[in-house]
């Protein structure tokens, strides 16, 4: 026709998502209408059906310090929908938390590149930065951390019985004394800093949500 055609051609895609989904003993705690543990189900629930408008395949892993479950990747509203009641209704057998354990497994079961979003309140003792760095490398990794406002700052309300969820260890705190209340939010502070340090360092993004917060905001926000 003595002019110039471009035929466009619209590259077929198909994306395998993961969620790693922390169901450890500190993931029930909230302060504020909602527990972390619900909010965190709210997300993942999200997260699935966005990947079935896409019609991606979608996994699942629930961790404590061990792998709970496993679910593959595989496409389909009856698929996403089992994955939403074991979010609701799974009963893990630890109460610990292994971010390690988790990010090994996943770089184990997934050969080919996936999205994956893992949502904890990442606080654990482990030190997850080569494991992290290495899954990191075949995977588009990003770390959405779930906290309550209680957990930022210690409340001065007298001599307290504190029981850890995740030991189940009971201990009397003083929340009177000023250095208690500095120790605490230090080690507090010293947690997310790790979190954000290490997920950027390794190429990672990550999201922080509060328990009252809108959840869908941020998320908007990040993407």
């Amino acid at each position: 026709y003595n002019e110039a055609h471009v035929k466009v051609f619209e590259e077929e895609r198909e994306l395998t998502m993961m969620l790693m989904v922390d169901i450890s003993g500190s993931e029930s705690f909230g302060t504020k209408n909602q527990l972390k543990s619900e909010i965190v189900t709210e997300i993942a629930a999200t997260m699935a059906f966005s990947a079935t408008q896409n019609n991606d395949k979608i996994g699942l892993i629930l961790f404590t310090d061990e792998i709970e479950l496993y679910i593959p990747p595989k496409k389909g509203k009856s698929h996403v929908l089992r994955i939403i009641r074991e979010l609701i209704e799974f009963k893990p057998k630890s109460n610990k938390t292994d971010i390690s354990q988790a990010l090994k497994f996943l770089s184990g079961t997934q050969k080919k590149k996936a999205i994956v979003f893992m949502i904890s309140d990442f606080i654990t003792e482990d030190d997850y930065e080569k494991t992290l760095k290495i899954a990191g490398k075949k995977h588009d990794i990003t770390g959405v951390r779930v906290y309550d406002v209680r957990e930022e700052k210690m409340t001065n309300i007298g001599l307290v019985a504190m029981q850890d969820a995740e030991t189940g260890e009971t201990q009397w705190v003083n929340t009177n004394s000023k250095n208690v209340r500095f120790e605490y939010e230090k080690y507090y502070n010293e947690k997310v800093n790790y979190f954000k340090d290490i997920f950027s360092k390794c190429g990672s993004g990550t999201v922080s949500t509060r328990v009252d917060e809108s959840y869908v905001t941020k998320l908007l926000g990040y993407f």
